[in-house]
């Protein structure tokens, strides 16, 4: 399956550059009577060909793996991590510390490329839509086309999704012809509903194949994915459908109303049914967290979707470890390191680091202290001297610190493939982007948030690590989701949720008239705005 997606990304696609994010003009490389010819591959030439773009090997390309894009927004915005300022290294203009300080303005490189990379994405499912339309016409069609036009129906759903949870009142564009000048802007709820018709439109044409697994529906939507998705769109439906989320006010997901099958039910109660139907799918905890970051890591049944890692046939890198690790501790394995990402201290108190009572996963998501090489021997600094991280030592900018190149605790949640190639960026780790753990805290939350006893699925978590039991109140939902998910890519939208995302932490103070929340949404990129005068800024972000 690796294979045949990079040669199908290779062979059968060429994207244009991207001036606006509306210009791809992808090109068909064979014949139409070839490309076409046979359900398979009608399927390798309209939805295989869109997986390549999971991932990426590029800047502000695909949803995790590489830096300046969507994971690093929802990940180096919060009080979870940060890029610190270390002398000459990682100041960039002030790009970081700008990301940090949620000070980042309409004119932000990362925000922008963000917004042409997902909108890229959807313009080429489109395409892949219309096609797969006019092939279901034709007298002959083969049966398959609806649950390939399904696949990519729920594909598209999902970058709609991050969209929304990012932006806000985006457009919805569903035509890969429609010109820039007749793009309107939908209100954030009206994005919502289409992204859950979409989702559950699409649930009786997907398999449920455990899309983490090799075979034949290896790293593609299916049912459990969509089924996570939608269970994540009613946890945040109090967010999602507020279509002013500067007037101090929420809509109430006790309220809503939703229709799974003959039942009509309140958001919470929705969150709970999509989450017990990924249980029944046959997922369930690894009997260790760190085993679902291991190298090789595809037989995990806890990972629902992951974005599939092969240094031999595939582009797709994992930078985030390479990025974190200090230089020497990268040679230590004979690969490379850029002495960047660290866990703020808010995280370290999470944590309990430093105490007699610290969770046993920090061992798993970080190193700290004295660092060690495959061989369990001490990793050396060129002046002889030991490497050892200061994890209480980071700071926004350590420049001309003693510590300067040694401060903070660096990511560690996925093993480190000795193996791997282009300085250890090119690994057999699978990215993980959604697991069951997750669902079993969303569960929790969503029962808590119904007045009811979420304690039984958030202790089975906790007891999964050895933790002790917790009772499930929404302070120890919060931070159970870091001790879990660090590292994932959750933590902006978990604090937006709980109303913790705007407020002051260790070197970020709250800015100007932040506590109204337009922080929450990224601003539309200016010259997004400049290309079409239908559309508006978000709120807040006029005086930028």
């Amino acid at each position: 399956m690796k294979k045949w997606i990079l040669w199908a990304g290779y062979t059968l696609i060429c994207c244009y550059g991207c001036v606006g994010f509306l210009d791809e003009a992808p090109r068909d490389q064979l014949p139409e009577e070839d490309a076409y010819d046979t359900p398979a591959n009608i399927y390798l030439n309209t939805v295989a060909t869109l997986y390549n773009y999971v991932g990426g090997y590029e800047d502000s390309q695909g949803l995790q793996g590489t830096c300046r894009g969507v994971y690093d927004l929802n990940t180096l915005t919060t009080d979870e991590a940060l890029l610190p300022t270390r002398g000459g290294d990682w100041y960039d203009g002030g790009l970081w510390q700008g990301l940090f300080l949620h000070d980042w303005g309409v004119n932000n490189d990362v925000i922008a490329a963000s917004w042409e990379y997902l909108y890229k994405v959807i313009v080429l499912s489109n395409k892949s839509i219309e096609r797969l339309t006019e092939l279901q016409n034709r007298k002959d069609a083969p049966a398959e086309l609806k649950n390939y036009v399904a696949e990519v129906r729920a594909f598209r759903a999902m970058y709609y999704y991050y969209l929304l949870d990012m932006f806000g009142r985006v457009p919805l564009v569903l035509s890969s012809s429609t010109p820039m000048k007749d793009v309107n802007q939908s209100e954030r709820e009206d994005v919502f509903k289409f992204i859950v018709n979409e989702l559950q439109a699409a649930l009786p044409y997907l398999n449920e194949a455990h899309s983490n697994q090799k075979g034949e529906y290896y790293g593609r939507m299916t049912r459990p994915v969509a089924c996570f998705l939608l269970a994540k769109l009613f946890l945040n439906v109090e967010i999602y459908t507020d279509n002013d989320w500067t007037d101090g006010s929420r809509p109430s997901g006790k309220t809503y109303r939703v229709k799974i099958g003959a039942q009509t039910l309140n958001a919470w109660q929705a969150v709970q049914a999509y989450c017990d139907s990924i249980r029944g799918m046959g997922y369930q905890l690894s009997s260790r967290m760190a085993d679902n970051f291991v190298v090789y890591n595809e037989p995990s049944e806890e990972n629902i979707f992951t974005i599939p890692m092969d240094k031999h046939a595939l582009q797709n890198q994992m930078q985030y470890l390479f990025r974190s690790r200090h230089y020497n501790h990268g040679k230590a394995y004979g690969l490379s390191g850029e002495n960047g990402t660290s866990a703020t201290v808010e995280t370290l108190r999470t944590f309990g680091y430093d105490t007699d009572s610290v969770d046993h996963r920090f061992e798993d998501s970080f190193f700290a202290g004295t660092v060690l090489d495959p061989n369990g021997n001490p990793v050396k600094l060129d002046d002889g001297s030991t490497l050892e991280y200061l994890p209480w030592a980071i700071r926004l900018d350590v420049s001309a610190q003693l510590y300067e190149k040694s401060a903070g605790a660096r990511m560690k949640k996925y093993e480190v493939d000795l193996k791997s190639t282009k300085d250890g960026k090119l690994s057999d780790n699978d990215i993980v982007l959604f697991r069951y753990a997750d669902v079993l805290l969303m569960k929790s939350e969503a029962k808590i948030r119904n007045g009811e006893d979420g304690t039984t699925e958030l202790n089975e978590v906790r007891q999964r690590s050895g933790m002790y039991p917790r009772p499930a109140t929404l302070h120890n939902i919060l931070e159970e989701r870091k001790l879990e998910l660090v590292w994932e890519g959750w933590r902006r939208q978990d604090m937006i949720r709980f109303g913790t995302y705007t407020q002051a932490y260790t070197d970020r103070p709250q800015l100007e008239g932040e506590s109204s929340g337009y922080t929450t949404v990224f601003p539309i990129p200016a010259k997004v705005l400049s290309l079409n005068p239908r559309l508006s800024q978000n709120p807040g972000y006029e005086k930028w």
